[in-house]
């Protein structure tokens, strides 16, 4: 998926659920930065959104343009509608939300993760695709390794987990840039 086909999305979902405002919790998010992106930022055809105002909508959005879908079958990306929780995020994140609003979007707002807790997000799913997607955003220095360690405290995770993700955090930008 790219930029243009997200903001078709916000678009298509703010209609669905009567809102202006469109959370992109998912790793879709990242196209709302202006920087060049890897690859890895392109590969998904879902977005994983949710109504900001009336959260509970999810399921609207995910029968109308969701996977399978009519939607889906004629543009080839589809909505995912999610809720609020289904990302683990570190306090505050709703306050660094990054706004992609253009005449692309209808005058809806998707209000996208900030690419340092999309990337936490990831590390906490811990999916072998998602560190993938993590180490190239790394890789393109997208996002700070001192950053990602003073929201990592924020995380609302055990020690243990967090311990975790700071190996791997650590790995990654250890890791050759290319």
């Amino acid at each position: 998926m790219n930029r243009i086909q997200l903001e078709h999305i916000i678009r298509a979902a703010s209609e669905i659920a009567a809102d202006k405002e469109i959370v992109v919790i998912g790793s879709q998010a990242i196209h709302a930065q202006s920087a060049a992106l890897p690859a890895v930022a392109f590969r998904s055809q879902e977005a994983d959104v949710f109504p900001r105002n009336f959260p509970e909508r999810s399921d609207e959005i995910d029968g109308a343009i969701g996977e399978l879908s009519q939607f889906h079958q004629s543009f080839g990306y589809y909505a995912h509608g999610v809720s609020p929780s289904t990302a683990i995020l570190p306090e505050g994140w709703q306050l660094r939300l990054v706004p992609l609003v253009n005449s692309n979007t209808g005058g809806a707002t998707g209000l996208c993760l900030e690419p340092h807790d999309l990337v936490l997000s990831k590390y906490a799913a811990g999916r072998a695709k998602d560190l993938d997607f993590n180490l190239a955003l790394i890789k393109q220095r997208i996002v700070s390794r001192d950053q990602l360690f003073v929201l990592l405290k924020a995380m609302p995770l055990d020690d243990k987990a967090k311990s975790v993700i700071a190996s791997h955090i650590s790995a990654d930008f250890a890791a050759p840039q290319s």
